[in-house]
């Protein structure tokens, strides 16, 4: 039953802001988050900019070294899903976090060392793309294990709260501290930023999480998880529209640092002032999300996706560097609804022995078309204009949206019953 504070004539109210912190467990990993995320934001940050000064600033590299680090999701993500549903989500945490502070300590210190090669780049976006394929799943499946389903909408609001907030705070920093230090110590002080989240996981207490049924070791589970949503009409609807849109339209990364530096012949602050600004958009969404009472429906899904797809449009066609920053706030507030819509639907509808698996399934199919579509619109903005991957990936989205609402009105897929999550209360309250 939804977790609601009761006003003093009996009626229900809508949840507090912050309802998923009354759980300790939840507490720690969102503080050990906030300042991982800072750091990891700077990384990325730092990254396309290195690439670009290595290349020359071609796009194209900023494309690949995107590939690089995202492609790993097209073979891993699943498997980090089969992990996910069979072992402790707690320590598998600890290892992919421990992984991804060596690969950032590795390349701050080549970089700081005068050393760095653009092959190096290639190879450790590629090793850390590897430990990302594997988190991302466990980690987005871990957060109902924390805070129980009924406060689950709160917490993957709040989960966007704290990207958000550490994707507005990591550019700004990262900006200024490239032109002041450089690249390299960028990628240290994110490698120092782990041990937080890593010691917010060693804290928790595991008597406090919430049970779940695990998946028992078995040939085969793969194809279960993909046979589980061949089955759902509705998450074949909302995984495909992810698919596209996410390939063509989340494309931020490459497209702000190519208009910054190519379109307004400006510095990394300039790129890490459009990330931010960015950012600020995707945080009142995250804001609206973690206030939103229940599980959203996938009409809404669909439609945010098309507006999303104008928005993005509108920030391509700005004349002005100015012009570009104001339309990236709807752009970004729009997006994260979109995302937090696709994420709440699969939480809150699916199985517990199969979500690892099917949270899998969706980073597949939010970062694996980031191999195919990242180099294409480093090409496009190439050879057209640096603003070409912001249309371009607009006017799909926008398609992509429209198509994905003309198919739910048909098939009436929104009408789909949803199965019992199966989550047990605490072992010990």
């Amino acid at each position: 039953m939804q977790l609601l504070h009761r006003r003093t004539d009996g009626s229900a109210a809508r949840p507090s802001l912050f309802e998923a912190l009354h759980s300790r467990n939840y507490r720690l990993w969102a503080s050990g988050q906030i300042v991982s995320l800072i750091g990891t934001w700077m990384q990325r940050i730092a990254q396309d900019w290195l690439v670009l000064e290595l290349s020359g600033g071609n796009g194209l590299a900023v494309g690949i070294v995107m590939a690089l680090q995202f492609g790993p999701t097209l073979v891993l993500s699943v498997w980090g899903g089969v992990l996910a549903d069979r072992y402790d989500k707690r320590r598998l945490l600890m290892g992919t976090q421990a992984a991804a502070a060596v690969f950032g300590l590795v390349l701050g210190l080549l970089d700081v060392g005068g050393v760095v090669a653009l092959w190096h780049v290639y190879v450790l976006a590629l090793l850390l793309g590897c430990s990302s394929a594997i988190d991302a799943p466990v980690r987005q499946s871990f957060t109902i294990e924390m805070v129980g389903p009924a406060r689950l909408p709160n917490a993957i609001g709040l989960n966007s709260m704290t990207f958000n907030l550490a994707r507005i705070v990591g550019p700004a920093i990262a900006g200024v501290g490239i032109t002041l230090v450089g690249t390299g110590w960028v990628f240290l002080v994110n490698a120092a930023s782990f041990a937080a989240v890593f010691g917010a996981l060693v804290a928790m207490r595991p008597a406090e999480l919430f049970t779940v049924e695990r998946a028992p070791r078995r040939k085969g589970q793969v194809r279960e998880g993909f046979r589980y949503v061949a089955g759902r009409p509705d998450l074949c609807v909302l995984l495909a529209t992810v698919f596209v849109v996410s390939t063509f339209g989340i494309s931020f990364p490459l497209s702000l640092s190519v208009i910054a530096r190519n379109t307004f012949d400006k510095g990394a602050d300039a790129y890490g002032f459009l990330s931010t600004v960015l950012a600020v958009g995707t945080l009142i969404g995250a804001t609206l999300a973690a206030r939103r009472r229940g599980t959203p429906g996938i009409r809404l899904f669909v439609l945010s996706a098309a507006v999303f797809g104008i928005f993005e449009t509108l920030a391509g066609l700005m004349p002005a560097f100015w012009a570009v920053a104001i339309m990236l706030i709807p752009a970004g507030a729009v997006q994260l609804t979109f995302s937090t819509i696709a994420m709440n639907i699969l939480q809150a509808s699916v199985p517990s022995d199969m979500r690892g698996r099917v949270m899998g399934i969706y980073m597949l199919c939010f970062l694996g078309g980031t191999p195919l579509g990242s180099p294409l619109l480093g090409w496009v903005a190439d050879v057209v204009d640096p603003r070409a991957p912001l249309v371009l990936g607009g006017i799909v989205s926008l398609i992509a949206g429209l198509g994905a609402a003309l198919v739910v009105r048909r098939t009436h897929v929104d009408d789909v019953a949803m199965p019992d999550v199966g989550v047990d209360e605490p072992r010990t309250v």
